[in-house]
């Protein structure tokens, strides 16, 4: 009987303690990159589809996960995060073709913006990629423009140029 009444304490001691604890990944810079959740559909600057992509929460909110498909076949992953302790954002991103892509920053404006550096044939690559939403009547789609240059940014060339639209139910 003791052993019970003793581990019910303990539990008790616990629940209290565990409510004047502040909720991991409660601040609003949590939430800065929440437009991009959703199931979308994903368009070329010509109209013509060229993915789906799945944005969900994980992580009890901490961490947005990203789940890539062109139409082609070609897929991914990305795990993003706001690192607290820097102040600032971070996405890690892999693919099948064994590819990584770290990154790192912070809103500027309305929109997300993240940057880092992979190595390309002729040296270092800034890739920089924009993740704006873009209000249409009552929906909000996202354009997501991938960037990279060579030179310090003096010149930039597009990688990639998407207009994300939320999938409707059926």
């Amino acid at each position: 009987m003791k052993k019970i009444i003793i581990t019910l304490l303990a539990l008790i001691s616990m629940q209290a303690n565990s409510a004047q604890q502040p909720v991991p990944c409660s601040v609003e810079e949590y939430r800065q990159f929440d437009f991009w959740i959703g199931e979308w559909e994903v368009f070329n600057p010509q109209g013509q589809k060229i993915g789906e992509n799945k944005i969900e929460k994980i992580l009890n909110g901490c961490s947005l996960k990203e789940s890539w498909e062109s139409t082609t076949g070609y897929c991914g992953h990305s795990f993003n995060i706001y690192d607290q302790t820097q102040g600032k954002w971070h996405q890690t991103w892999v693919d099948i073709g064994g590819s990584l892509l770290q990154l790192d920053g912070g809103l500027k404006g309305d929109a997300m913006v993240l940057q880092g550096f992979t190595q390309g044939q002729n040296g270092k690559v800034l890739n920089r990629i924009t993740w704006t939403p873009i209000k249409d009547g009552d929906r909000t789609n996202v354009r997501q423009h991938w960037e990279t240059t060579t030179d310090s940014g003096k010149t930039w060339n597009t990688a990639f140029d998407g207009l994300y639209k939320k999938k409707t139910s059926e």
